[in-house]
Parts: structure tokens; sequence; C-alpha cells
């Protein structure tokens, strides 16, 4: 427990001092102390020159934020290493000296010095829960005891790189029609705050009566113009009230959960998406050798939807009384008929693990598939959008300009 505690109190320090060559070098390491990092710099043949510790500073703002697709990488690499034979600690060195990002890099040292020390593995990913869940762990530790590290590493980097991809691909599909609509209302208010007024200036000295679509849209502007600020504050509020309510009520999140399946087109995306996050891991956690109602546990969490998280909990309830997995599954009501059906091949074949994993691809394909074309759907309809909103203020504001022309033709 000492030795633990110590290594969790290692800090970074910044060193600079010359090689065996005489060249110059410098670069960062975890230490205890600055003497220890001297002593640990001139076992690797480096006569330190400088060791300062790293300010925490520097560590919060000058180092990007560890991503999944971080994680993502980390894991390719590691079971690229270890398939070319490469000793677990030294490999940790490598993958570590190769990342972009400086503070997975930190990460990874980290881990590499827990497992220098006498740890798993698996106990030294668990000291990072925000980068590894419970089942990047239980499948690394699986693999270490059976003494299929690099088997392992492979299935979890594979399974990852799936993950990310899908989402990836939704997120991507949604920014395109996100910063159009943006931008859009960006340009719309700037009209109504800049433009509409000179033009209202403009139609009070006509002294005659405004058409019906010009005097909405002189509303508007002077409804922006009076009580902007508390609008912006109050779409601020709603926005951050929501996200505060979906984090901390379950109950809220859930909810929201149900309609985003109910949604037109976003729903089947979700739907799909679902479905396959379901079987990618029941695929990944199966083949691990991790026993059937355990892998259905790490399942429920990793769907990302409260409607399949508690179907996947009744399933695996039915499961351990008995129950095949795909009768569960087709009791559940919710999953289609190709997974179930796949499902039922599986276990009679005793392939439950390569036929979830097809089961897997063939959503993943639907769900890019889905994505494309909502995006090609999307292109024109906001187009459209924006025509509506934009010329129809500028037809508002030139119509009494247009009538005031007849009056004098």
């Amino acid at each position: 427990m000492a030795k633990k505690q110590k290594q969790e109190e290692k800090v970074t320090f910044n060193y600079e001092g010359k090689d065996k060559r005489g060249q110059k070098i410098k670069g960062e390491m975890l230490a205890l102390n600055s003497a220890l990092a001297r002593a640990e710099l001139r076992r690797q043949g480096i006569t330190p020159t400088k060791v300062v510790k790293k300010s925490q500073l520097s560590l919060l703002g000058g180092k990007k934020k560890v991503t999944p697709a971080d994680v993502a990488i980390f894991t390719r690499q590691m079971a690229t290493m270890m398939k070319a034979g490469v000793p677990l600690v030294q490999s940790f060195e490598i993958v570590a000296d190769g990342l972009d990002n400086p503070s997975m890099k930190d990460v990874v040292l980290k881990i590499k010095n827990d497992v220098e020390a006498g740890g798993t593995f698996a106990s030294a990913l668990r000291g990072h829960p925000l980068l590894f869940d419970d089942l990047f762990c239980s499948l690394i530790e699986a693999g270490e005891q059976s003494g299929a590290l690099e088997t392992m590493l492979d299935r979890v980097a594979v399974y990852k790189e799936k993950s990310e991809a899908l989402k990836s691909k939704i997120k991507s599909a949604m920014k395109y029609p996100i910063t159009v609509l943006a931008v859009a209302a960006i340009v719309t208010v700037i009209l109504l705050l800049k433009v509409v007024p000179t033009f209202q200036e403009l139609f009070e000295g006509f002294g005659a009566e405004l058409p019906a679509p010009t005097q909405f849209v002189v509303n508007i502007s002077q409804a922006l113009q009076t009580n902007g600020i508390f609008i912006l504050l109050g779409i601020i509020a709603i926005v951050v009230a929501f996200l505060e309510t979906k984090k901390r009520s379950k109950a809220f999140a859930d909810q929201v959960d149900k309609v985003l399946l109910k949604l037109p087109i976003v729903g089947d995306i979700t739907y799909k998406s679902t479905v396959a996050r379901y079987a990618r891991t029941l695929s990944t956690t199966f083949s691990a050798g991790v026993p059937l109602i355990d892998a259905l546990d790490a399942c429920a969490g990793a769907t990302g939807n409260s409607v399949y998280r508690e179907a996947v909990y009744r399933i695996k309830d039915e499961v351990a009384t008995g129950v095949q997995l795909q009768f569960a599954m087709r009791s559940s009501g919710i999953f289609p008929s190709l997974a179930l059906q796949m499902t039922a091949i599986g276990e009679e074949s005793g392939a439950l693990d390569e036929m979830l994993a097809k089961v897997a691809e063939h959503y993943e394909n639907e769900v890019d598939d889905a994505v494309d074309g909502l995006t090609s759907m999307m292109e024109p309809l906001i187009m459209s959008f924006l025509g509506v909103v934009v010329g129809g203020l500028i037809i508002a504001m030139y119509l009494p300009i247009f009538q005031m022309g007849d009056v004098v033709g």
C-alpha cells in the first residue's frame, strides 16, 4: 500500500542534460522528487544539467484533453507492439514516444511506472477510470489471466475503433446543418438589428400604413432591440437547464432517450447505432471468454440508450434463469429480425461471437448509409430554409418601396 501511495504522488519534471556522446538532450519524466529524477537520468546514461518540476499551470493550460480517439490509438499501437513480440514495459515507452497528445503521453508513462512497480496492466488502467471504463479494464484483465494479452488488445482495439468511427460519423453528419443554421441565425439577427431599423426610419417618412409582412418584421426587430439581451439569456438558460437536468435526473435522461428513438430520421439512425453498439460489445466480450451473463451486464451500459439498457438487463435476468439469448432478445420486442436470426444461428452453431460481429458490421454500414442519405437530404432543405428566411426578410423590407412605386406610376 505504501508503494502504491508513492506511485500516485509522482509528478512531472522537465529536464535538460547531455547523453554519452555529449549531445544536448531534453524531455519530461515522472519521479517522486528532483533527486530521484536526476538519479534515474544518470542510470539512463544522461548527465542532467537542469531538472525542474513542471508547473501545474503548464499541465492544465498547455495540454489537450485526452479523447476517446486517443485511447483508441493507444490501444491499437499497444496491440501492434505486443503482436511484434515487444515486452510490455518497452511497448509503453515506444507508444508514449509516438503519441501527439502530451496528456495521453503522461497517462501512458504513469501506467508504465505502475506496471514496473509490480502492478498488472489492468490494475494500472483502473487508476484512470475516466479514460478506461470497467469494460475496457475487464477485457485487458481477461487477456492477462488467459495469457493472450496481445490477442485481447487487438480485439479491444477493433472495438474502440469501430465505436469511435460510429460516433464520428454521426457527429460529422450533424456538424454541417448545425453550422449552417447557426450562421443563418447570426445573419438574420444582424439584419434585424442593423438593417431593418434603417428601413424603418425610411418607412416612417412615407406616412402610410405598412404592409403586414413588413410590419411583422419591424415588430420582431423592435422586440430584439428592446429585449434582445433577455431573449439571449433566456435561450442560454433553457439550454443549460436542459443539459443539467439531463445530467442530474435519470428519469429525465431516460425520457429523452425514449423520445430520441421516436423522432423521424434521427430515431432510425439512433436505433441502428444502438443495435450496432450492443452487438459489437457483446461480440467482443463473449469472444474474450467473459461469461454471457457478465457480458450482457457490460453491454447494458455500452448501448448508450436507456430503453436498450433496461431491456438488456431484463435479457440478462432471463438468460440467468436458463432462457436462450435469442428468445430473451425476442421477448424484449426491440431488436430487429436480422439480429434475432443471426443470434439464433450463432447459438446453434456455437459461433455466437462471430454472428454478433456480423450483425454489428451490418448495422454500422446501415448507419453509414443513413447518415450519408441524411446529409444529402439536408443540403437542399437547408438551402431552401435560408432562402425563405433571408429572402423573406429582404422582400418584406422592399415591399413598401414597390407599393410606393406602383402608386407613383
